[in-house]
């Protein structure tokens, strides 16, 4: 997801706050105030469409004017290259501390919500700045990660992987060595933590790249919980309707599970996928391409969310919160509102009623 929209790249084809530290032996530590904080799960079935944490909004604000009270925040990441140091949108201003969005979140759980801190998006996967890429050691990584989960007390992490970050080998190795980590520590310490990849799709199910990068997470015994699918910039040149294809690229997904994950029945597949739609007319025609435009409409949500339910699909979600208003229409891929004729909320309001179902 790039900051103001998540595009497909054309190379891949269609594609409290707590001391965290290193022990002298680089095994992770943390204080014990940490271990004692553990964080309440999400439902099994959650609607958490996603902020623009790089924006001037409030979390807690939108939250509470849309009733959306599971969000999915992006993102997190490196201010350059080779650091290990995680930011909020790579910005040492907005460091990872209860002084940035700690309000927040504490006014989102007052009224019964949570939040899921998201790494990566389009623009760091681009630049090298998503903190697997980055970063070279494995135990900063996961230092990193553990970092996020004790400030905020968090139970869920989102792993937006794209673009670049899709052909880094070096970099989807250590994020998996590093998951496998924090996960042990998570499970010393008697806290729940959910992984979620976010992954590009086409209309048929992940590509190859997408499905290597669940291969590696299984072969480092990195336990991924949701394999959440952005159904959206095909960029293929073709027409698409839009709910229809996230119905056979969410099939496809189960397909490719069944291969990762052999001993899972089909249901328990079904309840790792998680969907990420674009509100309204997403990226691909922003940019002058020749195809129809991709244009997720509100009977195409209503569509999705009786077909999430009788799926019991893990997660749904879309970029982004702060587009879900019917400001201008006719524009695609707009960083503030969806180019379609919609009242305000309105998309949030179709899918609310997805979120049931008590927490792992």
């Amino acid at each position: 997801m790039l900051r103001s929209r998540i595009l497909r790249s054309r190379l891949l084809g269609t594609l409290a706050a707590t001391a965290v530290i290193l022990t002298a032996g680089g095994a992770l530590a943390t204080s014990a105030q940490a271990s004692e904080n553990r964080g309440s799960a999400l439902p099994a079935h959650v609607f958490s469409p996603y902020f623009q944490a790089y924006t001037a909004d409030s979390p807690a604000a939108l939250s509470k004017a849309s009733g959306a009270k599971y969000l999915t925040m992006a993102f997190l990441q490196t201010a350059v290259t080779g650091s290990c140091d995680i930011l909020w949108n790579g910005d040492p201003t907005t460091p990872v501390a209860q002084s940035t969005f700690g309000a927040d979140i504490a006014k989102i759980r007052a009224r019964g919500g949570d939040v899921v801190p998201s790494f990566g998006g389009f623009s760091a996967d681009d630049t090298a700045t998503e903190i697997a890429d980055s970063c070279t050691s494995v135990d900063k990584i996961a230092a990193a990660y553990q970092k996020v989960i004790t400030t905020y007390n968090v139970t869920r992490l989102d792993m937006d992987i794209e673009d670049l970050s899709l052909l880094n080998t070096g970099g989807i190795d250590r994020r998996n060595k590093a998951i496998a980590k924090v996960q042990d520590w998570a499970q010393r310490h008697g806290r729940t933590l959910q992984i979620v990849y976010t992954l590009p799709t086409a209309p048929d199910g992940l590509e190859q790249t997408g499905i290597d990068v669940l291969a590696n997470a299984v072969k480092n015994h990195a336990r991924v919980d949701i394999v959440n699918i952005m159904t959206f910039d095909y960029y293929d040149d073709q027409a698409h309707e839009m709910a229809a294809d996230t119905k056979t690229a969410a099939a496809g997904l189960v397909k490719t599970l069944h291969t990762l994950y052999p001993n899972k029945s089909t249901d328990k597949l079904w309840q790792m996928v998680g969907i990420t739609e674009m509100l309204g007319i997403d990226d691909y025609g922003s940019g002058g391409e020749p195809g129809p435009l991709e244009i997720f409409t509100i009977a195409d949500a209503k569509n999705i969310v009786a077909w999430a339910g009788d799926r019991n699909i893990a997660e749904l979600s879309f970029w982004a919160l702060g587009r879900d208003n019917g400001n201008c229409p006719g524009v695609p891929g707009s960083d503030d509102c969806s180019g379609v004729a919609q009242s305000t909320w309105q998309y949030t309001h179709i899918m609310l009623p997805f979120t049931h179902g008590r927490g792992a």
